[in-house]
């Protein structure tokens, strides 16, 4: 089911920029151009479009528990799980907005993660609201619903994840401005792991630097290479008190493959670094 997003916290949910994307960003708010973000699993997609949500809601005098509202797509994903559907009830049939047309109608942005696991004939409904009609046809009603002013689609996906086969349409990705993202530097990823496991900065730089080496095997193809998400759940745990290979053995290496000698060979990296 879609995910609903209910930010409530008092400050921008934390990220940390590494280029120019918060500027880039605004501009196309401003400007309302749909947004596809793309880069590999765990680089902070979905917390850039938390941030910025709650930021620009602020901005523009809008309570941000009600700014963005995100759908994690999937092969399953129906036009009617975005749009809407009829519901039986014991007073008769009722209509119920899907989230894609409550964002529509109250003019949140509207976040589709990894929309290209949608189905291709799902997709196509975002067209004639990416384009100058700003508008999203509900043929269950017969009508179409006109865009709020303040409406923003945002969707995202992983390049070097998806096969060829599901990779976005040119009619439906010439319709957004693109934003890449890849992971941060050494000291930014470093201060980001800091910041959200409360682990100390020599286990951060350390994990920083084992990430940095298993991205390579990434590079070769072994393995996807390990997201900040991910370094962030084994600094985690080493803030817990469980020891640094441990925490690497669960949240890190049993993670990132099921295979023997990839596994041994992740084993190696971490325990070069790590020698409890």
């Amino acid at each position: 089911m879609p995910d609903l997003i209910d930010d409530t916290a008092t400050e921008a949910p934390y990220y940390l920029p590494v280029g120019d994307e918060v500027e880039i960003f605004r501009a196309a708010y401003e400007r309302r151009i749909p947004v596809l973000l793309k880069g590999p699993t765990g680089c902070g997609k979905t917390r850039f479009v938390e941030h910025m949500s709650w930021l620009l809601a602020r901005e523009h005098g809008r309570d941000p528990a009600a700014g963005l509202i995100t759908v994690s797509c999937h092969d399953d994903l129906t036009s009617a799980d975005l749009v809407g559907r009829y519901l039986l009830s014991p007073e008769g049939t009722t209509w119920l907005d899907g989230p894609l047309t409550q964002a529509v109608r109250s003019g949140a942005i509207c976040y589709l993660d990894e929309v290209v696991e949608a189905r291709k004939d799902t997709t196509v409904i975002l067209h004639a609201l990416t384009d100058h009609r700003r508008t999203l046809p509900v043929e269950r009603l017969g009508t179409s619903v006109p865009a709020h002013p303040d409406f923003l689609l945002v969707v995202s996906y992983n390049p070097g994840y998806q096969a060829a086969a599901k990779d976005l349409k040119p009619s439906t990705r010439q319709r957004f401005m693109a934003i890449e993202f890849t992971y941060p530097g050494p000291e930014q990823e470093a201060e980001i792991i800091c910041h959200e496991s409360g682990a100390d900065e020599g286990t951060a730089r350390a994990l920083t630097f084992v990430g940095g080496q298993l991205r390579r095997l990434g590079e070769a193809g072994v393995i996807e290479g390990p997201g900040t998400r991910l370094l962030v759940h084994v600094a985690s745990l080493i803030a817990g008190g469980i020891s640094p290979r441990r925490a690497s053995d669960v949240a890190l290496v049993q993670a990132l493959s099921d295979d023997a000698d990839v596994q041994s060979a992740i084993h190696d990296v971490v325990h070069a670094v790590f020698t409890d």
